[in-house]
């Protein structure tokens, strides 16, 4: 079974990273002249934003049911994760796109270009840190699941959201710094505006690939195929159970909302099933510490109704 990795520390890491690699990479593009520099300047900054935003989410999303809210603010990181997603496609790879054109058009050569190779060295290795402290995480959460597999069924819109940006920064960092040495040794600035459309293009597909994911979780999705599984099997091995009809989650932030619909052992009176039930559910909570809400629906046979078709079977990983 998948576990969860600590996102909290993911974020922190790559804030750190970002503020670093942020302030170096201005100073080098104001000294160079690099379009390269600059677009990653404005992404690194933008990287800054985007990780306070998602700590801002998952301080929000644990906050207790309300009147209005009764399933509680889960999903508010999802909102936040969705808006970081936007941002990285426009703040970061269309401005990087449009930089990239205009100095296509209007090459400048390369001024004091040591300064772009330091920083860019220097963003590289704070970079490859922080997504290090990412992959750690993200390897508790994904089991023996393969990386792809793991970004496209991740219930954790943050991780996967600091496992793009991780990702695009650090090939950005690359790009930038092949741009640079290329400029610098063909003497074609031209190279540089390459650099820069690259990066954007490298943007703006992570931040597609990454608002997929996350709009999947905003609409409403199931806990991942596996949980979803164990749940069923643990429900289904009670012995006050005959026979689990549907089974209904729903990912809410880090909380899990279970219903279920079973046909149940024939009991002497209603409070000896409705304590059956208690039992389950107190059972199941314990088992699966992210189940908060649970509802339970007793039958006493297997009558078919047409909306079992699809929420008996299993539910499929939706991007």
């Amino acid at each position: 079974m998948a576990g969860s990795g600590d996102s909290t520390r993911a974020i922190l890491f790559a804030l750190g990273a970002n503020f670093a690699i942020a302030v170096s990479k201005g100073v080098a593009a104001f000294f160079t002249g690099s379009s390269a520099m600059l677009a990653e300047t404005v992404h690194s900054l933008a990287d800054c934003g985007n990780q306070l935003l998602l700590l801002l989410g998952m301080k929000q999303a644990k906050r207790p049911p309300s009147p209005d809210y009764p399933l509680g603010y889960g999903k508010a990181i999802y909102f936040w994760s969705f808006l970081v997603a936007l941002m990285l496609f426009s703040v970061g790879g269309m401005f990087s796109v449009y930089e990239g054109f205009h100095k296509l058009h209007d090459p400048e050569p390369l001024k004091q270009w040591w300064w772009a190779v330091g920083v860019l060295v220097f963003g590289i290795v704070a970079e490859a840190a922080s997504m290090r402290a990412c992959m750690q995480e993200v390897n508790k959460a994904r089991g023996g699941r393969s990386l792809w597999r793991w970004f496209r069924e991740s219930r954790q819109a943050e991780l996967v959201v600091i496992f793009g940006e991780d990702l695009a920064a650090l090939l950005g960092l690359v790009f930038a710094l092949f741009a640079v040495v290329l400029s610098v040794v063909t003497g074609n600035p031209v190279w540089d505006a390459i650099g820069t459309l690259a990066i954007g293009v490298l943007l703006i597909v992570v931040a597609v690939f990454v608002a997929i994911e996350v709009k999947a979780l905003l609409i409403g999705q199931s806990v991942d195929g596996d949980l979803q599984a164990e749940i069923r099997s643990f429900i289904e091995g009670q012995p006050q159970v005959e026979k689990v009809l549907s089974l209904i989650t729903l990912q809410l932030g880090n909380d899990v909302m279970v219903s279920v619909q079973a046909v149940m052992q024939e009991r002497p009176s209603m409070r000896a099933l409705v304590e059956d039930i208690n039992r389950i559910e107190t059972a199941m909570k314990a088992k699966f510490s992210n189940v908060r809400w649970s509802f339970f629906e007793p039958e006493i046979e297997d009558r078919h109704r047409p909306d079992q078709d699809y929420i008996s079977a299993e539910a499929p990983s939706v991007g």
